[in-house]
C-alpha cells in the first residue's frame, strides 16, 4: 500500500426505483473514479434503487404500490447486479463501498457492501436500526454488522445515515482502529425544513465522527432533481411535499476535521476526490483517542457482541451460537431436551 491513497465520494442522483438503470450508473461512476486514479469510491445509503422517499411522502395506507415496486427493484446480496458491480471494482482495481436496499426472501435491509479491488466481498453489513419511518419497510441488522475490516486502503468501516448519531455504535467502530470511514447518506434535500434532518445538522454529525474517531471520513450523498421529486408526486402531479431541493454534500474530512475536498453545488452530480496519508491519524489521535489513551475503562465500558443473530438455529449452528453467550446455548439445550423427552 502506497503512502498516499486517493479516495472518492459520489454525489449523484439514482435512477429512482430502477434497479437495473441505477446499477448501470453505478458501474459508470466506478469506471470514472477508476480512470481518475481513485483507490476507493463510496456511494450513498440505499443508492440502489434510491432512498424510499415515499415513506415520508404518503400515509402508510397509500404506500402499498410503492412498497411492491421497491421490493421488485431491490437487489439480493449475491444477485447479478451486485456481481456486476464487483466485476467493475475488479476491472478498475478499486475498492468500492456501495449502499443498497437488500432483498432477502420477503424482507428488505438497508445494506452496504465493501468490495475489494479484486472484486472480493470484504464485508456485507446491514443498518443496525432503521430510523423512524424506515422501520415500516426495513429489517434490522445485528452486532456482526459493526465490524471494521482490513482492506488494501487500510482499516475500513462504514455506517448509514443516523447510525452516526448512535454513540455506542460509533464507539464500537472507533475501538476497532478504523482509519477510513464511509458515511453513507441519502438525499439531504428532503425534509430539510426539519432542524434535526437539515443538511446543517447532518453535516455536523459527520464532522463530529471525524473528530471523535480521528479517521478519514468519506461522506457520500444522493441528490434529487426537480424531475426526480416528481417520481413521488402529490395528487396534482407536483413534486413530493418533503422535497427541499438539491441535497448533495459529498466531501472528505481529515482526522483533524479539515475538509479535504472542493464542494460541488448541492444540485450538481459528480465525484469529489482527496489524496490522503494515513500517517496523519497518529497526530490526531495524540490529541484525542476516546477508545485508547483518552478512555476510562474503569468507569465506562462497551459490551460489543459481534455474533450474528438469526431467528432460526439448527444443531449445526450451535457452535456459532455459543459465541453469542451462554443464555442462547442454555435456551438451545433446553429446547433440545424437550424435543428428546417428547
Amino acid at each position: 500500500m502506497s503512502d498516499t491513497i486517493r479516495v472518492a465520494a459520489v454525489q449523484a442522483e439514482p435512477v429512482w426505483l430502477d434497479m437495473e438503470a441505477t446499477t448501470e450508473k453505478t458501474i459508470r461512476l466506478i469506471d470514472e473514479a477508476g480512470a481518475a486514479g481513485a483507490d476507493l469510491v463510496a456511494f450513498p445509503e440505499t443508492w440502489i434503487p434510491g432512498y424510499p422517499v415515499f415513506l415520508w411522502s404518503y400515509p402508510v395506507y397509500e404506500q402499498g404500490p410503492w412498497v411492491a415496486r421497491y421490493h421488485a427493484n431491490s437487489p439480493t446480496a449475491d444477485g447479478p447486479e451486485m456481481r456486476r458491480i464487483r466485476e467493475a471494482a475488479r476491472r478498475n482495481n478499486i475498492t468500492v463501498v456501495v449502499g443498497f436496499s437488500e432483498k432477502d426472501a420477503g424482507s428488505l435491509y438497508m445494506s452496504q457492501m465493501l468490495i475489494g479491488p479484486e472484486g472480493e466481498v470484504l464485508k456485507h453489513r446491514r443498518k443496525l436500526k432503521p430510523t423512524h419511518a424506515e422501520r415500516t419497510l426495513f429489517g434490522e441488522g445485528d452486532g456482526s454488522d459493526l465490524v471494521v475490516v482490513d482492506s488494501p486502503v487500510g482499516r475500513l468501516g462504514a455506517l448509514n445515515c443516523f447510525e452516526h448519531l448512535q454513540p455506542l455504535t460509533k464507539y464500537a467502530m472507533y475501538a476497532q482502529n478504523e482509519q477510513i470511514h464511509v458515511a453513507g447518506w441519502p438525499c439531504l434535500g428532503i425534509l430539510g425544513m426539519v432542524p434535526v434532518l437539515s443538511p446543517e445538522a447532518l453535516i455536523a454529525t459527520t464532522l463530529t465522527y471525524a473528530l471523535e474517531s480521528s479517521a478519514f471520513v468519506v461522506m457520500s450523498t444522493q441528490i434529487m432533481s426537480d424531475e426526480g421529486a416528481r417520481v413521488f408526486p402529490t395528487a396534482d402531479g407536483g413534486p413530493t411535499p418533503v422535497y427541499t431541493g438539491g441535497g448533495g454534500f459529498a466531501r472528505v474530512y481529515g482526522p483533524d476535521t479539515t475538509v479535504l475536498t472542493e464542494a460541488l453545488d448541492p444540485t450538481e452530480e459528480g465525484i469529489v476526490y482527496a489524496d490522503i496519508d494515513l500517517a496523519a491519524i497518529d497526530s490526531a489521535k495524540n490529541t484525542l483517542d476516546p477508545a485508547g489513551h483518552y478512555a476510562r475503562a474503569d468507569a465506562t465500558q462497551l459490551v460489543l457482541n459481534t455474533t450474528p443473530r438469526r431467528p432460526v438455529l439448527r444443531p449445526r449452528d450451535l457452535e456459532d451460537a455459543l459465541g453469542g453467550g451462554a443464555q442462547d446455548a442454555d435456551r438451545f439445550g433446553a429446547l433440545e431436551e424437550e424435543r428428546q423427552e417428547a
